[in-house]
């Protein structure tokens, strides 16, 4: 997996688009406002059990971060995306988990991992789906 030119705005490397129900758990303000930058006209849920096409969760404890995408796994629309940040390396915040981690908590939740990205300094993130066979 590639992560895609920096250069683009932080929406389009989160693939957001006009009309999508999103679902922000734990999102730096600074990160939701480099999204809102990008103007797309989004629906934000208040849980994931109202439905949702994109999700983005921001995790530092793995207890977290399971729980989180199990219940995800059930709200999510058959092709939506749900998108896992954790602090990069050297971030100031502490951090219990890392990419393996992520990884793996999203394959047992019954995703696939289809690319990663970087969001701002001090996060790293892995976009999950579920897998086309399941849809």
């Amino acid at each position: 997996m590639t992560a895609p030119s920096s250069e683009a705005p932080l929406a389009k490397r989160l693939n957001l688009r006009d009309g999508q129900r999103c679902w922000f758990d734990g999102m730096p303000a600074d990160v939701q406002d480099e999204i809102d930058e990008y103007a797309l006209e989004l629906t934000f849920v208040a849980s994931p059990d109202e439905g949702v096409d994109a999700a983005h969760i921001f995790v530092t404890c793995p207890v977290s971060l399971t729980s989180k995408l199990a219940d995800l796994r059930g709200e999510i629309a058959g092709d939506g995306q749900v998108w896992v940040s954790w602090p990069r390396e050297g971030s100031p915040q502490e951090c219990e988990v890392d990419e393996t981690s992520v990884r793996e908590a999203g394959e047992k939740a019954g995703f696939v991992a289809t690319k990663g990205c970087e969001i701002g300094d001090d996060w790293s993130a892995l976009k999950f789906v579920i897998p086309k066979d399941e849809r």
